[in-house]
């Protein structure tokens, strides 16, 4: 494992706990899109299908048990929670985040490495979780001000998948034959989303001003 490819997993790993702070301390999911959480977690529940039948590492193993829990533990939050679900601004998180679905679904049935059950799964978890930030974003765009831990939560997201492309550039070259395109242009997909968040992101961090998106 190479430095990118760890520091892209604990960036991942900070975004998650950011947002669990949040949640579990303010008792607020004030800002957060449920929409997004439930791609995230349907993200995570079809790629680590093989979490129980194909031993990597331990430290493979412990990080896929992470995100499946933090996911579901966060979706759990939102609905159920008899205080976090009233900070819950479903008037706002209206991106119908149902439609994303079948494309990707249709995408990973003709357009995967292998044609396999677990394979076709893996790659609709690289379609869905290049667009899964879209509700979020919207709902960003829609609320304008941010606080201060969803805006960290958001840029911890984004930099997790600017780092993993990092280590996709850093494997091409010092790896024979390392070559896997499906990663990569879903990837670089679900990091250009991120380019205007971004951009305004650095702005309040550069003036030292609260972090507020344009309308």
């Amino acid at each position: 494992m190479n430095i990118f490819r760890l520091a892209g997993d604990m960036t991942h790993l900070a975004s998650v706990l950011v947002l669990l702070l949040k949640i579990h301390t303010i008792k607020s999911c004030a800002g957060v899109s449920l929409k997004t959480q439930e791609l995230y977690a349907m993200v995570f529940a079809t790629r680590y299908l093989d979490i129980f039948t194909d031993f990597i590492s331990l430290y493979n193993t412990v990080m896929k048990l992470i995100f499946l829990w933090s996911s579901f533990s966060i979706v759990w939050y939102m609905r159920s929670h008899k205080v976090v679900r009233r900070s819950y601004d479903k008037d706002q998180d209206t991106f119908r985040h149902y439609f994303l679905l079948l494309p990707c679904l249709i995408l990973a049935i003709f357009i995967n490495e292998k044609f396999t059950f677990k394979e076709v799964m893996w790659t609709f978890s690289l379609y869905l979780e290049a667009v899964a930030i879209l509700p979020q974003l919207v709902l960003l765009q829609r609320t304008r001000n941010i606080d201060n831990l969803t805006g960290q939560y958001i840029f911890l997201l984004g930099a997790y998948r600017a780092l993993y492309i990092l280590n996709w550039i850093y494997r091409y070259f010092t790896e024979p034959h390392y070559v896997h395109w499906l990663p990569w242009i879903s990837g670089l997909l679900q990091t250009l989303l991120y380019g205007d968040f971004f951009y305004y992101y650095f702005l309040s961090w550069k003036n030292n001003k609260k972090l507020q998106l344009p309308a």
